[in-house]
């Protein structure tokens, strides 16, 4: 578990045993109030059953290296989470296999980035119903809670606790399915605010007749719209913070990683004979920036390194 999420369970009162490869990882995180552990086998020992242990660790490998591991150590009623970004399919094939030796396996997509100690996180659970019921007092101290957002004019928060930043999504795959889709979204929102800043730039080509030609303070452009705008949103929030720092943006190339949630989302829209053409087309855009730069680049890299704290591949 990231040790921000560490620290907002931590200050949110519950008791929380952490375990990195990292030793240096683990002291840290247990100065914020956790209890640390040298291994996965004293992780398991130092909980109390049923367990709840949460994996955050890269999708692919990593994750199923790690999970299959807990799993030698666990019992009966105890319960896996992934919050990384795993395909759902492999979330299907876990639990399955997990629920014959008793293990619970929960899918969480987690949203929310490295500000998430501060805003919360947004969570997509899917899995056992039940398994999911019993921890969600873990789930509410994670997730930002209603805040200033009244919830939307005729829902009925009785029945859902999507208001509250988490939400039961349904059966095992479904979390991360939701994730997926999430994260498709936005690869097409950040690639718009790319694209029309890019083009807000370009204003001033000498290609251009003098009289239609402007020299646009992004900058102040970005901030502007995040008033009124109906186009204000916290990736915008994040593109003005970037732009305020550096107006050029000079400290990244514009090579833009994928981190596959794009590529599945994809997928799934082939398997279900869905149009999904602004997602494919952002998708798409990634792969050219690692060929060719421009100032649109720059500013999704600097949108990633703004939510995610992600490093321009190299």
């Amino acid at each position: 578990m990231g040790g921000n999420m560490t620290r907002r369970l931590v200050d949110g009162g519950h008791e929380v045993v952490a375990w990195d490869q990292n030793v240096t990882a683990v002291q840290t995180i247990g100065r914020s109030g956790a209890t640390g552990a040298a291994s996965i086998s004293d992780l398991v020992s130092k909980l109390t059953p049923p367990r709840a242990i949460w994996v955050m660790v890269p999708a692919g490998d990593p994750t199923e290296q790690t999970v299959t591991a807990l799993a030698e150590h666990l019992q009966q009623g105890d319960t896996i989470i992934d919050g990384g970004n795993t395909h759902f399919k492999d979330d299907v094939r876990r639990a399955s296999t997990l629920a014959r030796r008793g293990i619970h396996y929960l899918d969480v997509g987690t949203s929310g980035g490295v500000w998430g100690a501060e805003r919360g996180y947004c969570l997509m659970i899917g899995g056992p119903e039940h398994a999911a019921t019993r921890l969600i007092p873990i789930f509410r101290t994670l997730a930002p809670g209603q805040g200033q957002i009244p919830p939307s004019r005729g829902l009925d928060t009785s029945k859902t606790t999507a208001h509250e930043g988490f939400l039961y999504c349904g059966p095992s795959g479904a979390g991360h399915f939701v994730k997926m889709i999430h994260n498709g979204i936005e690869y097409g929102l950040m690639q718009s605010f790319a694209e029309g800043f890019d083009i807000l730039r370009n204003a001033s080509a000498e290609t251009l007749p003098e009289e239609h030609r402007y020299h646009l303070n992004l900058a102040a452009i970005a901030e502007l719209w995040r008033r009124g705008s109906v186009v204000s949103s916290w990736l915008l929030d994040l593109a003005a913070l970037a732009l305020a720092a550096d107006p050029q943006l000079g400290q990244f190339v514009g090579k833009v990683a994928d981190s596959g949630e794009g590529r599945w989302t994809v997928d799934a829209a082939i398997e279900e004979e869905v149009s999904a053409d602004v997602l494919t087309t952002a998708l798409y855009a990634r792969f050219r920036s690692r060929r060719d730069h421009t100032f649109a680049e720059k500013l999704l890299s600097a949108l990633r390194a703004q939510f995610g704290g992600h490093v321009e591949p190299r």
